[in-house]
């Protein structure tokens, strides 16, 4: 006896289980199970629930739209100001360098990368649901920006003309109007994407960024980096070439500068590479040795320094002729409207950048948001960036989204809310206001070595390739295909060639599913593709067919030719076969060449028909004279005719369409399923469904799918409910085989009977059957 008082009993094995349960089809499991009835509310209840006001819901609507009011109360002073406070010293110097060398990208002043690097700041810290990113420019993005900025106002639109002491005119370039032009470009291009952004996220299609696959948006990264490292290589070397934009506007670059290489100032060059290698080496160090560095090494801060340092003690400008940054303007210029007569130049960019800075943007923010739990709204993320850019773009400011770097680095330096964002912004200001003219000596080939330098993370995609091929040769595809794109065509055309690369995949996987014959695993209620499994049996005379896609226009005759190759017949060319084969027979026994008895057919010469089956002695001649105008026979399609057409063989008498993997049917589907069903009815093959979702039923209903012959009765809640079913009803069928058909011939008819052949399924199918059952019962 156990403790209690209760007897010890054997312990139950829960490795295994055992179910009994009734046979569910469709019909029966809803007769026994009522549904939830699901009402709807009318447009009338759903406008009032949208207008309809409360202090409660107004506060909820204002946090949304304003998150600092969320986590901005709860903000721990002591645990988390001073990390803010270093990640947001550590942030600014990194945004201050960046926004110079970005600012090379969009081909404006150098002084308006710092205005990108602090005015987003201050918006995305009130709207932003993201803790940990910094905003403002990005390599991508900016050289985005800086293709419409260099379409729009190229240098041959600025020559002028001078003459020198000797007389001779000398055309020049009006530098002073082409950067005042292109500030205007940039802003009013900002300005548009900021609206662009806006009207997404008041329609809320955040879900847009969807469709850009992470493949996708690798090979396209991986495209702008090369994008980017062409345009900062002919700086590194102070190379002057013209402004390509277009469909191979990269590979004319290099071919120019290539040409012009022997111009290249050594003393650029000397400390681009110099910058490159050590800024490389050292964040190779950073992230090596993260879990011992409490703060990365801020090295394009100290190179940066170093440079500029060295550059105005040696006078680089004027004895090795160096490009250098030159004058870096102090303050901030007041708000300008944008030129809105411009819009319509650059609207097709300006949604391509749209959706692009916000894709990168929030690709990182759910990065950290999943590493330190908290959410991420799409939606608010949108209207965010809209707001941010629209306020950036009145004040002479280019596209913001966010870096990686400038990102990582605030998170790693254990920045813990947005109040790190601010404190940079602050350093930024600092830099805007009092450093601009000590940086005025730096090198640009300094800076576009930085920017170099940070590309190498988006270099290292292209070893993604290898891994991509073995796991998915599609994804793969996608990655390399948009990255040429991108090259070749540009980064605007680039991404909307990927894009619709992208989504013919998708189509083509689903026009072309995978799809299997299924057979059962003895003694379970499995059922496993049969070519994959060596113990997987078919039921006798049940073929089950999986179709693992949603069932539409495009793959409907994927349907048809999977359904095909796993019974091994086409029933609309077995019916016409057997319909040939019945005119022949009636010609036949109306030149007497056959008899129809009650017992089977003869021939002239008194020989039995072995095809036919014969339940009585045919040798008595009482009964070959019986003077009946309709005789009742019996024909076994399987077996050989007494007429020269090859019919073939039907082998099984019930068909299951397992649509487990089928989410949705489109109206060509139905009246497709409808046909089918009608086409193996015809020939004595029973269809079923199996394993259907709710949804299914619900659609077929509205498409008028069932009629009298059509019923939910062929509807079963799984495969094995249909398969046990259709043994059920084959040991309690009546004696005769189901695969014989009754037919009845008109002997003295003079008009023959019409049996017409065709491959159309609609109404007719009733005529049909109609004269089918003229010889058949």
């Amino acid at each position: 006896m156990a403790a209690g008082g209760r007897q010890a009993g054997p312990m139950p094995d829960l490795g295994r289980y055992v179910v009994s349960r009734p046979i569910y089809s469709e019909a029966a499991f809803q007769e026994e199970n009522e549904k939830r009835a699901h009402l709807r509310p009318t447009l009338r209840e759903r406008v009032q629930g949208a207008c309809s006001c409360s202090r409660k819901k107004a506060f909820q609507i204002t946090k949304s739209f304003l998150p600092v009011l969320e986590w901005l109360p709860k903000y721990r002073v002591k645990e988390w100001l001073v990390s803010d406070i270093i990640s947001g010293v550590s942030t600014g110097l990194v945004a201050t360098l960046q926004g110079l060398a970005f600012a090379l990208l969009v081909a404006v002043p150098l002084g308006y990368g710092l205005y990108s690097a602090f005015f987003p700041l201050l918006t995305y810290f009130f709207l932003g649901t993201s803790r940990h990113l910094s905003v403002g420019p990005f390599p991508v993005v900016s050289l985005m920006v800086g293709s419409v900025v260099l379409s729009m106002a190229p240098d041959d639109k600025f020559h002028i003309m001078s003459s020198n002491a000797t007389g001779l005119n000398k055309t020049l370039i009006d530098t002073v109007s082409r950067d005042a032009q292109r500030v205007v470009i940039a802003s009013t291009l900002t300005f548009l994407v900021g609206i662009i952004q806006l009207v997404f996220g008041a329609l809320q299609i955040g879900f847009i960024v969807r469709y850009l696959a992470d493949p996708l948006v690798g090979g396209f990264t991986t495209a702008a980096a090369f994008q980017v490292f062409v345009s900062q290589l002919k700086i590194v070397l102070n190379v002057s070439t013209k402004n390509y934009n277009g469909i191979l506007s990269i590979i004319y670059t290099l071919i120019e500068i290539f040409q012009r290489i022997g111009t290249t100032n050594i003393a650029d060059l000397i400390a681009g590479l110099l910058t490159i290698f050590i800024c490389m080496v050292v964040k190779e160090i950073n992230d090596r040795f993260k879990h011992k560095i409490p703060v990365p090494i801020p090295i394009e801060v100290i190179v940066t320094i170093v440079a500029t340092g060295i550059s105005y003690a040696a006078d680089l400008e004027k004895k090795y002729n160096a490009g250098i940054v030159k004058t870096i303007p102090r303050g901030f210029l007041p708000p300008e409207p944008p030129a809105v007569s411009m819009f319509s130049e650059m609207i097709a960019a300006a949604f391509s950048i749209a959706v692009v800075a916000y894709a990168i943007a929030v690709s990182v923010a759910k990065v950290y948001a999943t590493k330190h739990d908290y959410p991420i709204d799409g939606n608010q993320e949108f209207i965010a960036y809209g707001i941010s850019n629209v306020f950036a773009g009145a004040f002479s400011c280019f596209v913001a989204t966010t870096a990686l770097s400038r990102t990582a680095v605030q998170e790693s330096t254990g920045g813990k809310t947005q109040v790190a964002s601010i404190i940079s912004a602050g350093i930024v200001l600092i830099a805007i206001v009092a450093l601009g003219k000590l940086l005025e000596p730096l090198q640009k080939s300094v800076l576009a070595a930085v920017v170099i330098a940070n590309l190498k993370g988006m270099f290292m995609q292209v070893f993604d390739v290898p891994r991509l091929w073995r796991q998915n040769k599609a994804d793969a595809m996608i990655w390399i295909f948009t990255c040429v794109a991108s090259i070749i065509l540009g980064l605007d055309l680039g991404l909307l060639a990927g894009l619709v690369f992208g989504l013919l995949t998708v189509v083509v996987r689903v026009q072309f599913p995978s799809w299997g014959g299924l057979g059962n695993v003895p003694g379970t209620d499995l059922y496993k593709n049969v070519k994959n499994y060596k113990t997987v049996v078919e039921p006798e005379g049940v073929k089950i067919l999986r179709f693992s896609s949603p069932i539409f226009y495009a793959n409907i005759d994927g349907l048809k030719s999977s359904l095909k190759s796993t019974v091994g017949f086409d029933a609309i060319r077995v019916h016409n076969k057997r319909l040939k084969a019945l005119r022949m027979i009636q010609k036949l026994i109306k030149k007497g060449k056959l008899k129809a008895t009650k017992n089977g057919i003869i021939s002239d010469s008194g020989t039995t028909n072995e095809a036919f089956e014969s339940d009585e002695d045919l040798d008595d001649p009482e009964d070959l004279k019986i003077p009946t105008k309709e005789v009742e026979i019996q024909v076994d399609w399987n077996s050989e005719l007494p007429v020269k057409v090859n019919v073939p063989r039907v082998p099984i008498h019930s068909l299951i369409f397992d649509f487990g993997g089928v989410s949705f049917l489109d109206v060509v589907a139905v009246r497709t399923m409808r046909m089918i069903v009608k086409e193996f009815e015809r020939i004595d093959v029973t269809v079923y469904i199996a394993s259907h979702q709710d949804n299914i039923i619900t659609k077929l209903e509205q498409c008028g799918f069932f009629d009298d012959n059509i019923r939910k009765d062929m509807f079963f809640l799984t495969v094995h409910d249909a398969v046990l079913y259709i043994q059920h009803e084959m040991m309690h069928r009546d004696i005769q085989d189901p695969i014989f058909e009754k037919i009845s011939l008109m002997q003295e008819s003079k008009e023959p009977i019409d049996f017409s052949e065709t491959d159309k399924l609609d109404d007719e199918l009733d005529v049909q059957e109609e004269a089918m059952r003229r010889l058949a019962s």
